[in-house]
């Protein structure tokens, strides 16, 4: 499945997410128009989900505008934290060439009426009326007495010309414009939809109801560390509240922890968790459950917010680094009643541990972090994730070289590399993508040892073993070679695929005939070209496989794999085999290279 193919199916899962009284969206599937119109306002819904973190569909569709006499506006938003106002044109296309390389006219950036609707003119240069949602959007903003505070963005979702990028500025009125062109969709509208991390959130607001025992018992301490000093901020909050924020935000507010949410569906431990929610009325949830650990730049607190029995929690770029089996299955208690419009009466008067580290330190944020701050954050991480082992795969989940490699592999390749367990369950769960598309980091590890002449090591060695940072730094020191273990991976995936008889070369030996072909690799191969290289190479490579392993079985130095003896009963001499063995064992790399130059020779 291509990139665009990923973008489609989104954007029909988006419109299946329309009441059934939206027919629009809901067109039949053969009128190939009315799909690809319906489509092209799901990607307006994409943009607005993802990039100002609207998750109800019905929220969304209030800020759409994409009708006849829209004034070339297809929707809006209004960002009353930040003081900034958006207008949006999109041109979506419907065939993935179209939606690659079609620019959008000179003729179609004219049409937007920015600057007349800014300025509240309800009708156009022609004299006729904008549509019923245009008009909304100028009475909201005659409502704003501050507007002139207001930054104006205009958003393109098109492919520009070159030659008219200086020119944006005063097509589209004197307004700032930025462009979302077919590569950056792709990079900051679906990958980060499809692994929950597609609404970072500056400042987070918690509500405390301070009529229950939490009135008065916050411990605020500070503690001194060989690297900063750190405020501590430790208290009872509403299990309602932590619902309701990772149910928004997902693994946007777990950066810095070693796993994502979404891997801890299941479980015993979460098990237990949710029946203290669901099964028991008094609040024996804050006995059961060890807490929540959060990182935070600024920590503000009041009880002084003109509401009675109430107080305010205030945390600048939250990350929670500890409690994801609690916050996971809080949030899911949560959207099940909201999708099943059950009461949140469960939640009433349970509450859970939040321990809140704030870094005091003047001009350091948690988006600008020097080694020794990261250090302190890692050493945190894995002395408060205790409940469930954090194995070391997870403890380099956050290196540089598994980012850049995450990156490259979803630009170049439109596959999904799980540097972290389960980040894309959110993706899996609601259908936007398949298991097939996500790339294990385990198998990925053992592909670039295959890929680096080191098939049997690749067999025996545990992940325990792979992922010890000097072993792993060692296969992986940098990301430079990723073509080439994107290659072996989709080698060692075609394998089961080709029929025939191939000795031992499906059950035992899939790493050694990776590493035969992808000794074929030179970095000039075209990725569209990828299966078609393997395929021709496989086909090549695993009629000889038989005749290898005979080669193997007469090698002195694998004796210990191959040992003959004598059948007691009729006196024949045998050869007792251990594929298993010799398949994980040392003499491998050698025999493969000694084999297949020696077979190249002879031709």
């Amino acid at each position: 499945m291509s990139k665009y193919k990923n973008l489609i199916n989104i954007l029909d899962k988006i419109r299946g997410d329309a009441p059934l009284e939206y027919k629009r969206y809901h067109p039949a599937e053969e009128d190939i128009e009315k799909v690809n119109q319906a489509r092209a306002r799901a990607f307006i819904h994409l943009f607005l989900k993802v990039k100002f973190g609207m998750i109800d569909f019905l929220v969304r569709e209030n800020f759409i505008t994409d009708d006849p006499e829209d004034g070339g506006i297809d929707g809006y938003y209004i960002d009353n934290e930040n003081k900034k106002l958006y207008f949006i044109q999109s041109k979506f296309r419907a065939t993935e060439n179209n939606f690659e390389n079609k620019e959008i006219t000179f003729e179609e950036l004219l049409s937007m009426d920015v600057e007349r609707i800014a300025k509240g003119e309800t009708i156009n240069e022609e004299g006729k009326k904008y549509n019923n949602k245009i008009q909304k959007f100028i009475r909201e903003l005659q409502d704003h007495s501050d507007l002139p505070k207001y930054e104006y963005k205009v958003i393109l979702l098109a492919n520009i010309k070159n030659s008219l990028h200086p020119k944006l500025k005063k097509l589209t009125g004197g307004f700032n414009a930025e462009i979302y062109n077919y590569d950056k969709c792709y990079n900051e509208l679906i990958f980060p939809l499809v692994s929950g991390t597609y609404y970072n959130i500056s400042e987070l607001k918690i509500t405390i109801n301070v009529d229950s025992n939490s009135a008065g018992h916050r411990i605020d301490y500070y503690v001194k560390t060989k690297f900063y000093e750190c405020n501590v901020n430790a208290l009872f909050v509403p299990t309602l509240e932590i619902a309701k924020i990772i149910s928004k935000y997902k693994n946007s507010i777990l950066y810095f922890n070693p796993r994502s949410y979404l891997d801890l569906a299941t479980g015993s431990v979460n098990a237990q968790i949710a029946k203290s929610i669901t099964e028991i009325s008094t609040n024996e949830f804050a006995l059961f459950n060890n807490g929540i650990t959060m990182l935070s730049d600024n920590t503000n607190y009041s009880d002084k917010v003109g509401r009675k029995n109430r107080a305010e929690l205030i945390v600048t770029n939250p990350q929670i680094i500890n409690g994801g089996q609690t916050t996971y299955t809080l949030s899911v208690i949560y959207d099940d009643c909201i999708r099943n419009n059950k009461p949140l009466d469960i939640f009433n008067n349970k509450e859970v541990l939040l321990k809140i580290i704030t870094f005091n330190e003047e001009n350091a944020n948690l988006d600008n972090l020097n080694g020794n701050k990261l250090k302190l954050i890692e050493d945190i991480s894995i002395a408060t994730n205790q409940q469930s082992p954090v194995t070391e795969a997870d403890r380099r989940a956050n290196d540089k070289v598994q980012v850049e490699l995450q990156k490259l592999i979803f630009e170049e390749f439109g596959l999904y590399y799980e540097r972290k367990r389960g980040e894309y369950g959110d993706g899996l769960r609601m259908g936007y993508i398949d298991r097939s598309k996500i790339i294990d980091r385990d198998l990925f590890l053992r592909m670039c040892l295959s890929a680096q002449d080191s098939p049997g090591a690749a067999r025996r060695s545990g992940q325990g073993v792979l992922f010890i940072k000097s072993t792993f730094d060692n296969i992986l020191p940098n990301s430079s070679s990723y073509r080439k273990f994107v290659f072996a991976y989709k080698v060692y995936e075609k394998i089961p695929q080709i029929i025939g008889s191939f000795g031992n070369a499906i059950n035992y030996g899939r790493y050694a005939v990776t590493s035969v072909v992808t000794r074929n690799f030179i970095d000039t191969i075209k990725t569209e070209n990828f299966d078609e290289v393997i395929q021709s190479n496989l086909e090549i490579v695993l009629p000889k496989w038989s005749d290898f392993e005979s080669f193997a079985r007469n090698q002195v130095h694998n004796t210990n794999f191959f040992r003959k003896i004598f059948d007691k009963g009729t006196g024949q001499q045998i050869v007792e085999t251990n594929w298993n063995g010799y398949y994980k064992g040392g003499s491998l790399s050698q025999d493969i290279i000694s084999y297949f130059e020696l077979e190249q020779n002879n031709n």
